[in-house]
């Protein structure tokens, strides 16, 4: 069996100093607020890449690593940075209506490295049910905490429905990326 530094790459770069981690916390990071920054226009509120970009995080990272970088984002977004959608930042908008499906990502981020961790990114199968199912985590805080502010009727209107196209192409383009990195990694 191989080990987990082998099968995923940021892990294997961040393994030994301390430096390394820091500098792969901060490059997935940055990956993270410029996914935030790509939208499609809709409406109530644009699509972006965020959970694109989660969702190669978890696939590329591991759980540990992948939970440390969402984290990272979080803290940015806290303490001022403009990383999050149409650079918004500051508690209040992670306590806002949209803050369940940041929240989201870290759940999705973590379990898609976890599943990464224990093979499942080595078949198809393995790798569209874990991208699908990484896609759906988003929704698991998400929908209830803007259920809260807007009721459920309305968020399924313009909270779900208008996404799930969107997030399963997302999730396919991610498990594309997965599937040739595995395969130009095999080949190396």
């Amino acid at each position: 069996m191989t080990s987990l530094a082998q099968t995923l790459p940021a892990v294997r770069f961040a393994e030994g100093s301390l430096l390394r981690r820091v500098a792969a916390v901060l490059v997935g990071s940055a990956l993270l607020a410029i996914s935030a920054q790509i939208t499609v226009p809709m409406y109530p509120v644009p699509m972006t890449m965020q959970t694109l970009a989660v969702l190669l995080i978890g696939a590329f990272c591991g759980w540990r690593l992948a939970a440390e970088i969402v984290l990272a984002y979080m803290l940015e977004a806290e303490l001022g940075l403009p990383v999050l959608a149409q650079g918004k930042t500051g508690v209040a908008t992670l306590v806002g209506p949209t803050g369940g499906y940041i929240l989201g990502f870290l759940l999705a981020a973590a379990v898609v490295g976890w599943l990464a961790e224990r093979g499942w990114h080595r078949t198809l199968i393995g790798l569209a049910a874990s991208m699908l199912i990484g896609a759906v985590l988003v929704y698991l805080p998400g929908v209830p905490w803007l259920a809260s502010f807007i009721g459920m009727e309305k968020t399924i209107a313009f909270g779900v429905m208008p996404f799930l196209i969107g997030d399963a192409v997302k999730a396919a383009l991610a498990g594309a990326v997965v599937l040739a990195a595995n395969r130009a990694m095999l080949r190396a």
